[in-house]
């Protein structure tokens, strides 16, 4: 393990984007404690004691325990996952924006752009929100979370939560290009991981006090070791159909007569859809919280992790997006195209449009496997975690992402260090098909 550590810090460019990733890491999570001006910070914890398991509890893991504390980076990073959703969802069912995708980087650039665009909106209605509510909230004690109301304060809330979610835009954008591994996803892991520390001290204090028992401590313990060796297994497993390559003479060359495979991940949309699920429902959901309406109250009430209508939706969004992302990311009629230019075929399959027509029953059974699987992560371990009553949110979704995100990472590492003849990230390990 040191002469690998040893490996990755003698590479000057890996060295310096990891670095890089993590200084932009340390720059988001000390943006987390900076406060939103005109909130009272000790009633609005004393408001927020009482969310752990709803909704709110969620969103505050996600975003880093930043909406707890209402800082700067409160809306976290979901305004801009909702804006690349629905520019994902135009590129299928709207053709301007479906040709631009097609145009390569030029047309990526714009489309990139319309969504930062879409953060910005999403942004400020999302902001005008909670600063609306805010204003109407109390703690246990009658005390306002807003001392001075007034369109002032939602002018100046508006203001700043939306520069933070554009500043968090911009540092994921950077980690991306100039760091290791996806930005975006590293900043929801970052959120995600920074609440273990004070949940596990919490675990301990409770224990301690009686208030949970040592069994259920260790069923907890259990279960989430098995969750994180299923997911590691699931994510790693693929489907491999084969391809055989026709000879043919190219010059004095006698090129192809070999076997090769095109492997099929089981979850090829990764992390991506519970993310995006999470999204959808919290949008609108977080707002409610902060509306003092009784119907409004009373549909919010119901949006909680625990409540079978919110896992209904929960699990509808998650398999809509593996289909939908599994369809954007991968087409079959591309790859068979390319597969039979290349003189290959599937055995028994014949090229062209029947390749293509087995490639897309392959991989729809795949997706299914799939959704089945992240569903089940995703909301089985959150329902038996809900039963023991626990003070934090750690369910499913989140050991999904930190998983998921951590074996992108390191995915990403390990192609560095063999790229420069180096020992992989994980001596005897296989990541992202090493060993063939």
């Amino acid at each position: 393990m040191l002469a690998t550590l040893h490996n990755i810090f003698s590479i000057a460019e890996l060295r310096r984007r990891i670095f890089f990733t993590l200084m932009m890491l340390a720059v988001y999570r000390v943006g987390c404690h900076v406060p939103t001006p005109g909130v009272n910070a000790q009633v609005l914890a004393s408001f927020f004691e009482g969310t752990q398991g709803t909704l709110l509890g969620l969103v505050s893991a996600f975003t880093g325990g930043a909406l707890e504390r209402m800082t700067i980076f409160a809306l976290g990073i979901m305004p801009y996952i909702s804006a690349s959703i629905i520019l994902q969802l135009l590129t299928v069912v709207y053709e301007p924006v479906a040709r631009l995708s097609k145009e390569g980087a030029a047309g990526r650039r714009v489309i990139t752009r319309w969504t930062r665009y879409g953060t910005i909106l999403l942004s400020v209605v999302q902001g005008a929100g909670i600063a609306v509510g805010l204003q109407s909230m109390t703690g246990p004690a009658g005390d306002p979370v807003v001392p001075y109301p007034g369109f002032g304060f939602i002018l100046l809330t508006v203001i700043t939560l939306t520069a933070g979610t554009a500043f968090i835009m911009w540092i994921g954008e950077q980690v991306t290009e100039r760091g290791i591994g996806n930005g975006i996803s590293l900043i929801i892991f970052a959120g995600i991981v920074a609440n273990i520390p004070a949940a596990l001290v919490n675990s301990i204090r409770l224990f301690k006090t009686g208030a949970l028992p040592l069994f259920t401590l260790i069923v907890i313990g259990l279960l989430m070791v098995a969750v994180i060796m299923f997911i590691i297994f699931m994510e790693r497993a693929q489907r491999r159909v084969p391809i055989h390559y026709a000879k043919r003479v190219v010059g004095m060359r006698n090129l192809g007569g070999q076997s090769s495979h095109l492997p099929l991940k089981i979850n090829m949309s990764g992390v991506i859809p519970p993310i995006f699920a999470s999204s959808i429902i919290m949008f609108p959901a977080t707002v409610a919280n902060f509306v003092d309406v009784a119907w409004v109250q009373q549909a919010a009430a119901m949006m909680v992790p625990s409540h079978w209508l919110y896992n209904l939706f929960f699990v509808a969004f998650i398999v809509f997006f593996c289909y939908f992302y599994t369809a954007v990311t991968f087409n079959p009629v591309d790859v068979a195209e390319n597969v039979k230019n290349q003189g290959g075929y599937i055995p028994g399959i014949r090229p062209g449009k029947s390749t293509s027509e087995y490639l897309d029953l392959v991989l729809s059974r795949l997706t299914f496997a799939g959704a089945i699987y992240v569903s089940a992560v995703c909301v089985l371990p959150t329902l038996l975690i809900g039963q023991f009553n626990l003070p934090f949110y750690f369910g499913g979704t989140s050991l999904l992402i930190v998983v998921g995100v951590g074996l992108d990472t390191a995915s990403q590492i390990e192609s560095h260090l063999i790229s420069r003849s180096y020992e992989g990230f994980m001596r005897g390990a296989t990541i992202r098909g090493r060993h063939g």
